[in-house]
């Protein structure tokens, strides 16, 4: 099946050291994390034949614990999706159900571990594009908080939100994974010092006795029928096994979606204006008038999605529209924040449902930006707050396909995410 699930866009292996925590495992890399002298392609016709002189750290690191990486994963073009169909290189298909998407944007990453192409796999998560794709593919993903792995490597989307993270059969395996990525990095600012590596492996214990979980009704009022069905019985599994649960109210999430893709879309418009056809992406071929190459550059390596994204970006950021779009979104994000913090003082941990709907049929969405948009409701703002959050399985809906249950944790606290998750995947 794997063949036709078109999880990999370069089938490429880069072995790793004789021993290590990952000797004998395969992993799948997202094909925007940097591989030295394997093709990087993002997913777009700009950098189709685009081969990095180096490797991301977090390769470096997979290198070193020994594992080996058999190819670059499909994804949505430069991490604008949530479907994996804006790709350049066609569509991943969900192996649950061939017919339907795999997830984005990380979706080649999470196909191939449903599928068992791979045992683990790296995806990145920028609104939500390890934990998507993993709920609708039955499959484990995490994102990190903020400046926990670093992003060297990594080819740009929106920098104040994305981490790289694992894609996992298993919440163990993800855990194991992380331990190998995570950590600080000279070469990445925004990481860590007094992080260091956390014992993630350990937390896969499935105690959760006087663990205090908060339901965010923002996050759970509206979803589709089956999915808030098996969302239910998940809490049902965490209370049952000693949990606590009580409501919680976010009022901040209702503008933050529309504050997510205010910020997200500006700064893609900034990191991609490198792809002029000169420093990089596809030549317009020069004429004699550079602002004609520019727009022939672009034109013929951005696909639709990409180019929405950047004009929409750099109207938000133009003069006199700057402190109505963008300075406006930022303050959403601050009060997200603020409302987040409040609510650890009182629980543990938030829990939702992932995706509040079940995979899309190909070519669904893309028929409907905004629907692509509005499914990224639940998994944003937690990149807005800059905060950990896991998708694990909670079972399937009527029809058969996956529902994926999100935990969300305080900054830097994985441990506590890992531990709620492991309980309800024992179940």
């Amino acid at each position: 099946m794997g063949s036709d699930l078109n999880a990999f866009i370069t089938r490429e292996m880069i072995t790793g050291a004789d021993d290590g925590p990952l000797v004998g495992r395969t992993v799948a890399v997202k094909d925007n994390i940097s591989t030295a002298g394997v093709t990087t392609t993002c997913g777009s016709a700009m950098l189709a034949e685009y081969v990095p002189p180096y490797d991301a750290t977090v390769v470096k690191r997979l290198r070193e614990a020994g594992a080996t990486i058999v190819g670059k994963a499909n994804m949505d073009e430069f991490g604008m999706g949530t479907t994996t169909e804006t790709s350049n290189f066609g569509p991943t298909r969900n192996p649950i159900d061939t017919d339907r998407v795999a997830g984005g944007s990380s979706g080649g990453s999470a196909a191939a571990v449903a599928s068992g192409e791979v045992d683990l796999a790296l995806g990145t998560d920028t609104g939500g594009s390890i934990r998507c794709p993993a709920a609708f593919c039955g499959v484990v993903g995490i994102k990190p908080t903020y400046g926990l792995v670093s992003r060297y490597g990594l080819v740009a989307y929106a920098n104040s939100l994305e981490q790289i993270g694992p894609i996992a059969p298993t919440v163990r395996d993800a855990a194991e994974l992380l331990e190998v990525i995570a950590g600080p990095d000279p070469d990445d600012a925004t990481t860590r010092e007094q992080v260091g590596h956390a014992d993630y492996v350990s937390a896969a214990d499935g105690n959760v006795e006087g663990l205090a979980v908060g339901i965010p009704t923002e996050l759970v009022d509206g979803v589709d029928d089956g999915v808030r069905d098996r969302f239910d019985a998940a809490v049902g599994t965490l209370e049952a096994k000693g949990a606590t649960t009580t409501s919680v109210s976010l009022p901040s999430i209702e503008p933050a979606l529309a504050a997510y893709y205010v910020i997200a879309m500006s700064e893609a418009s900034s990191n991609l204006a490198r792809y002029d056809g000169v420093r990089y992406g596809i030549s317009g071929g020069f004429d004699g008038n550079w602002n004609d190459a520019f727009a022939r550059a672009r034109n013929a390596g951005f696909g639709d999605e990409v180019t929405r994204r950047i004009l929409l970006g750099t109207y938000a950021l133009s003069a006199g529209y700057h402190d109505k779009y963008y300075a406006k979104a930022q303050d959403a994000r601050a009060w997200l924040k603020q409302e987040f913090d409040s609510a650890f003082d009182e629980v543990d941990v938030l829990a939702s449902p992932t995706m509040p709907m079940p995979p899309f049929e190909l070519g669904e969405s893309l028929e409907d930006p905004l629907e692509m948009y509005l499914a990224d409701a639940n998994t944003v703002p937690v990149n807005l707050a800059n905060l950990p959050a896991i998708s694990v399985p909670a079972g399937t809906d009527d029809d058969g396909l996956p529902v994926g249950l999100q935990l969300i944790g305080s900054a830097f606290d994985e441990r506590t995410i890992v531990r709620a998750a492991s309980a309800v995947e024992a179940a």
